[in-house]
């Protein structure tokens, strides 16, 4: 395992391992879990009531884990928060937790469980990953001792963390990473540091992380940039969001994206909207699993390249504004109107006819849309919309985003609001923007919330064209914008302030060297 918070310098080393398998394809397997839930408390269980409750859902996992193996998976990807759940204090998450130590010293808990204390959970993860020769990732609590007379150490004397395991065939534990962007967790602690965490097998390098991880530079971006990994390992307990933010939706898009492999193990829980698990690669979707009608998990499995990096242009090769910013904009319609999506202002324009260009603006960010539906159908309306800004509530990440979508009735006030079905098939279209980032992420989402593999990609001007016919009945056609530099918690140069701090504390250090050399 390779772990680092600081990516600049390591990555000269990794360009050197970057074809570090030898197989050119392998089966890879997510699980999507519908995890047993622990009754309500207010205090803390027994540790004994705990480990009954984990164990109850292992069991669930080790069926799936034996059924991958069987159809000759080489790895497989559970979910987050798969053994216990989520609604947790800092207390009450206490008793499932172990004491997960670093890849490095070489561990195998199934043969040796009692190494590092207590440690159930991981023995017997470990034996489901050797006695099935396949790898293993699980998402787990990790505690870690602390000295309570600091000022950064919690209370009861430990750090908690959400944390990734990964074990190899013979059972070792070959990764740890602890998730850095936590939403909505106060059981868990903020690692120091982002932590940039791989590890090399014969089909391929692999990184991790975990969930809201995946709307940020690092460490999602900064493991294809820098590492250069092939796969992402990537279990989440997504809440969908419509229109741009489903699970399936946004997933696929970031692995198309970004250029990589994405393994995408969601919970299952129709209550909460949780769902949507995939097997995403750059040219699309191998496999997906959207279900909000039943209340069963569910195994996928797919061949997948081991290196789609070598066989395709690197993300960058994609102008995302080259097109949108040299031709002369479409006629701006006097109707463009202001409308919502979550709490996103957009600037929307209505698609009047059958067919038509189309621009709406939203600050420096343009939008132009070309279209030809195949019959406009009278009771669906769909806009063009424009935003550029820091997103939602929190008003910390910034999005730039062009999209149409099929407003959730004829009242243009309805624009923007969840809709999850649609009947209008779309002949031709083609959406650009004049976007300030080069990470932009194509959506195409269909009626009752299906993908569209096959049938739009994505020209090295910037434009997201439709392919191969017609496409089926949409509900939005987006092109997903994050200019991570002008994120609120990044300084204006657009580094972050620890990558900052590591390099005036390089720069330093080579100013003594090159002093000591000149003085020797």
């Amino acid at each position: 395992m390779v772990t680092s918070s600081f990516p600049t310098f390591v990555a000269v080393f990794a360009l050197i391992t970057l074809q570090v398998g030898t197989e050119d394809s392998f089966i890879a397997a997510v699980y999507e879990h519908a995890v047993i839930l622990p009754n309500r408390t207010k205090t803390p269980v027994s540790q004994e009531d705990a480990l009954n409750l984990m164990n109850k859902n292992i069991d669930i996992l080790e069926r799936a884990i034996k059924q991958a193996a069987e159809q000759g998976a080489r790895i497989i990807v559970t979910p987050e928060d798969a053994l216990y759940g989520w609604e947790f204090t800092r207390e009450t998450i206490f008793p499932y937790l172990e004491d997960i130590p670093d890849p490095q010293v070489n561990w195998i808990p199934c043969q040796d469980s009692h190494r590092f204390g207590h440690t159930p959970v991981q023995a017997r993860l470990s034996c489901l990953a050797k006695n099935n020769s396949i790898y293993v990732l699980a998402n787990l609590g990790d505690k870690k001792p602390c000295n309570s007379r600091h000022s950064t150490c919690p209370p009861n004397g430990y750090f908690q963390y959400n944390t990734n395991v990964v074990y190899n065939p013979e059972g070792k534990l070959v990764a740890r990473y602890h998730k850095y962007h936590l939403y909505s967790e106060p059981q868990f602690d903020v690692p120091e540091k982002p932590e940039l965490v791989t590890f090399n097998t014969t089909f391929g390098r692999f990184g991790i992380f975990t969930c809201f991880d995946i709307l940020f530079y690092d460490p999602a971006v900064t493991l294809v940039k820098d590492f250069h990994v092939d796969t992402i390992l990537f279990p989440t307990a997504w809440m969908n969001v419509l229109p741009l933010l489903t699970a399936i939706e946004f997933h696929s898009a970031w692995a198309m994206g970004m250029g990589v492999n994405l393994l995408a193990a969601n919970i299952h829980r129709v209550s909460l909207n949780m769902t949507g698990s995939g097997i995403y690669t750059p040219n699309g979707s191998k496999v997906y699993h959207y279900d909000m009608k039943t209340e069963s998990g569910k195994l996928l499995l797919s061949d997948v390249d081991s290196h789609p990096l070598s066989s395709l242009a690197p993300p960058t090769a994609v102008n995302w504004s080259a097109y949108a910013t040299t031709i002369k904009p479409f006629p701006v319609q006097k109707s463009t109107f202001r409308g919502f999506i979550s709490r996103d202002g957009f600037n929307f324009t209505e698609l009047f006819e059958n067919a038509g260009n189309l621009t709406v603006c939203q600050k420096e960010l343009c939008c132009h849309l070309s279209y030809r539906m195949l019959q406009k159908e009278a009771n669906e309306v769909y806009v063009l919309g424009a935003f550029t800004g820091l997103h939602g509530r929190r008003r910390r990440e910034y999005w730039q985003v062009c999209t149409m979508l099929k407003c959730k009735t004829t009242n243009l006030t309805t624009c923007g609001q969840p809709v999850e079905t649609a009947s209008t098939r779309f002949e031709m279209f083609s959406l650009s923007g004049t976007f300030g980032t080069k990470y932009v992420f194509p959506e195409v989402l269909l009626t009752e919330i299906h993908l569209s593999p096959g049938k739009f990609e994505v020209l090295k001007d910037g434009r997201l064209v439709n392919k191969n016919g017609s496409s089926g009945p949409i509900l939005t056609v987006s092109l997903f914008g994050r200019w991570y530099t002008k994120d609120s918690f990044y300084s204006s140069s657009g580094t972050s302030n620890s990558a900052i701090t590591y390099l005036l504390i390089f720069i330093l250090l080579m100013i003594i060297a090159l002093q000591n050399i000149v003085l020797v």
